[in-house]
């Protein structure tokens, strides 16, 4: 059992879940909770740390069990699981209550291609999206939505820090995603694929319930104070409104994506016949 927080394995969780920059050089994050572990793809599974407290708990036993491990001691392998003390559990938690489970996660990675799907494609584009709920929400709604893919610019909030990760609620496992040094240039490539994209923007002179949503569509998020970029904004094919009553400027981001995510769900999946 790993029971001082000075331990090199504690420290490196502690570094993963601080520093973004280290996400990145090293393509791995952390997933805290049984939930956000149990749900990760056992090919993603690197490292696990159960609590003393938490070893114990049947959802612990059955889980481990299921990896072909004890539930009980350590174990070394392709997936290692290491059982720390109840105080460095809290010491490396980034959460209040510490949910006595956490691991170590390879982040998912995704080619331009895999967000367009097999079928007729349904994108999400996010450009420099702040915050971790708004952007855990979003992911959350796309796959509900039945989205193919979240092309994202690279100044984003980082989809691999704690609070997003958590906010997805597993969607971070289910939805593909592509963070794009040049977003513009992404778009033009979707776009010469055949994808038609809107942009929500008060200049829009169109309702989005008056548009088709049936064929490959994508539609654009912008930064929750300021919108989207003219440049992004311009490379759209349509600019559409959210009509919207009272003294209001804008919407909440995730609400807004909800409610033009499922419009378009709407008539993906409506009967033709009727």
């Amino acid at each position: 059992m790993i029971d001082s927080i000075k331990n090199a394995r504690i420290k490196n969780i502690s570094a993963l879940m601080k520093k973004s920059r280290l996400r990145k050089e090293t393509g791995f994050f952390i997933a805290e909770g049984p939930r956000m572990v149990f749900e990760t793809p056992e090919t993603l599974l690197h490292e696990i740390y159960v609590s003393e407290s938490f070893a114990s708990d049947d959802r612990w036993i059955s889980f481990s069990h299921g990896l072909g491990m004890p539930s009980d001691s350590d174990v070394q392998g392709e997936i290692s699981a290491f059982h720390v003390s109840d105080q460095v559990m809290r010491s490396i938690s980034d959460t209040v209550t510490p949910q006595g489970v956490l691991a170590v996660v390879r982040q998912p990675a995704y080619e331009p291609k895999d967000l367009l799907g097999t079928e007729v494609p349904y994108l999400l584009v996010l450009e420099r999206l702040q915050d971790p709920g708004n952007m855990g929400t979003i992911m959350r709604t796309a796959e509900g939505a039945g989205v193919t893919g979240v092309l994202m610019s690279a100044d984003c909030v980082d989809v691999f820090s704690p609070k997003v990760v958590r906010a997805t609620m597993g969607s971070l496992y289910r939805v593909p995603f592509f963070i794009a040094d040049d977003l513009i240039a992404q778009v033009a490539d979707y776009r010469r694929a055949g994808v038609r994209f809107y942009a929500t923007h008060p200049a829009g002179t169109e309702s989005y319930y008056d548009m088709d949503y049936s064929t490959a569509t994508g539609f654009m998020i912008g930064n929750e104070g300021r919108g989207l970029s003219d440049e992004l904004s311009k490379a759209a094919d349509e600019r559409i409104t959210i009509p919207m009553e009272g003294r209001l400027e804008s919407l909440n981001a995730a609400m807004a994506t909800g409610i033009l995510l499922y419009e378009g769900y709407r008539q993906r999946k409506k009967d033709p016949s009727g």
